[in-house]
C-alpha cells in the first residue's frame, strides 16, 4: 500500500519528500506525478513504505503538517480505479435548468 499526499509545492522534489518520510521509516518509493502536456508537478504524489507501521507513523505525524508554506494532506493512498477507454465528455443532448434544450436561435428542435 502506499501514502498519499496532497498540496504539495510544485517546488517539492522526490529528493525533499523522501527526506521527510523517512524520518519515520524506510522509504522504498516516491512518486510525484507531472502534468503529461506541461511537464509541471500536480502538486501531489504517493510514497511507499516498508511496513504498515511506518506508513502509519508518517501519517499521524504529516497529515496537516505544514511543509513548504503549505499544509500537506497525508493519508492511505486509495486504490487507482480503471478508466473506461475513449476519454471524458459528455454524451447526448444537455438540459437547461427550465428542462429545455438550448440552440443558438433560441428555438427548441424536436
Amino acid at each position: 500500500m502506499s501514502i498519499y499526499i496532497g498540496n504539495l509545492s510544485y517546488q517539492a522534489t522526490e529528493e525533499d519528500v523522501s527526506g521527510i518520510f523517512e524520518e519515520y521509516g524506510t522509504v522504498k518509493r516516491v512518486q510525484l506525478p507531472v502534468d503529461r502536456d506541461t511537464g509541471r508537478k500536480r502538486g501531489f504524489g504517493f510514497v511507499e513504505m516498508e511496513t504498515e507501521e511506518e506508513e502509519k507513523a508518517a501519517i499521524d505525524a504529516l497529515d496537516g503538517a505544514e511543509w513548504m508554506d503549505r499544509e500537506i494532506k497525508v493519508n492511505k493512498a486509495k486504490p487507482r480505479t480503471e478508466r473506461s477507454p475513449g476519454g471524458g465528455g459528455s454524451r447526448g443532448g444537455g438540459r437547461n435548468r427550465d428542462g429545455f434544450s438550448s440552440s443558438r436561435d433560441g428555438f427548441r428542435s424536436y
